[in-house]
């Protein structure tokens, strides 16, 4: 199989049209990983040079498809605006400081064939959100409905464990094939990369990452739609929640939290999110319930908030086993407690969502 040095070098055999330079020496090469027979990377460049690169990317991709050896190849060409430095921003006016920041993706539509987009958030990380989002994921399609689960936590990907899937899926046509595991269709960077592997990004690479996993993943056709894609987000108020809401229409929101002060804390700043770009808070669900970490602390905040309060989930070993198993608790368990939690607020969001 191909290792970096061999990588590097047939991307350094590629020309920068600005310098003349190879790709590595120009600087260009973003966030490459290579592992086994795949490898991926961000091409990034300034905004006013995106149509000049695309052919540099697309010679990117066959050369290192020519490498012996080498099944899968993601090149992601991203621009970016030019920012202000800091010692200048002080001394402009607000006007020309605006024009200097990067500009809000333009708002598209929904993926092609998605009936329904649900967001699982959280806020703060370490509450649960994932396991939460794909047992609710399970506990949809345990009602017959078509569903996928897309990975938008770039950093941090924890959808293929959790679901037991791995290895990089197809490419076909320029529409990727999402893996399928206990009936749901699921993309993530994840499936790109190795356990180890750091994903050192920066801002609109990841949003660029998510953007095309969103938009090129065929997720359903046109005589079988998928009912409802669960967008797993990762922790926080930034980049990619910003470019998700931008980016596609979202039917509703998720937020998952434990009942503890710093954990609601953020919960609401989540909430906050929503509320600005007009997302719809559909619930809020109460994690780890239990002598640890406290109960009743997410109901009492969903009737500050003015929220549905969906119900809480015990700290329970076999969610905890389930994601670790790569078989959710829903699937392996569909006649205990947790499976008949996830079936009530499977419930609850289907006659919100309509479906």
């Amino acid at each position: 199989m191909p290792d970096r040095e061999t990588v590097l070098a047939a991307l350094d055999a590629v020309l920068d049209p600005r310098t003349g330079q190879g790709l590595v020496a120009a600087g260009l090469i973003q966030g490459l990983v290579v592992a086994d027979d795949r490898a991926g990377f961000a091409l990034e460049v300034a905004a006013s040079d995106a149509a000049l690169y695309a052919p540099v990317r697309d010679a990117a991709e066959a050369a290192l498809k020519a490498l012996p050896g080498m099944a899968r190849v993601a090149v992601v060409l991203t621009a970016e605006t030019l920012k202000v430095s800091a010692p200048r921003r002080a001394s402009l006016s607000p006007q020309a400081v605006d024009q200097g920041r990067p500009k809000a993706p333009v708002a598209t539509a929904r993926p092609a064939h998605v009936r329904r987009v649900l967001a699982v958030a959280s806020g703060k990380g370490g509450v649960g959100k994932s396991t939460v989002a794909v047992n609710l994921a399970a506990a949809f399609a345990a009602r017959g409905l078509s569903v996928g689960v897309l990975d938008a936590d770039v950093y941090g990907p924890s959808i293929p464990t959790m679901l037991g899937v791995s290895g990089a899926p197809d490419y076909i046509d320029n529409q990727i094939t999402p893996h399928v595991a206990h009936g749901l269709k699921t993309m993530s960077v994840g499936l790109l990369t190795r356990a180890t592997d750091a994903m050192i990004w920066r801002g609109p690479m990841a949003s660029q990452a998510l953007t095309q996993m969103l938009t090129q993943t065929r997720w359903g056709t046109e005589d079988a739609p998928l009912d409802i894609l669960v967008v797993d987000l990762p922790p926080g108020t930034g980049d990619v929640q910003l470019t998700l809401v931008q980016k596609t229409p979202l039917d509703g929101a998720v937020i998952v939290s434990t009942p503890q002060e710093v954990a609601l804390a953020d919960a609401r700043r989540a909430h906050t999110l929503f509320q600005k770009v007009q997302t719809p808070t559909l619930g809020l669900i109460e994690n780890m319930t239990g002598p640890v970490f406290g109960r009743g602390g997410a109901e009492a905040e969903a009737g500050r908030l003015d929220i549905p309060y969906l119900g809480d989930l015990p700290l329970d070993a076999a969610l905890r086993e389930g994601g670790d198993a790569g078989v959710p608790v829903v699937v392996s368990d569909p006649d205990g407690d947790i499976a008949a939690r996830f079936a009530e607020f499977a419930e609850a969001l289907a006659k919100k969502l309509d479906l």
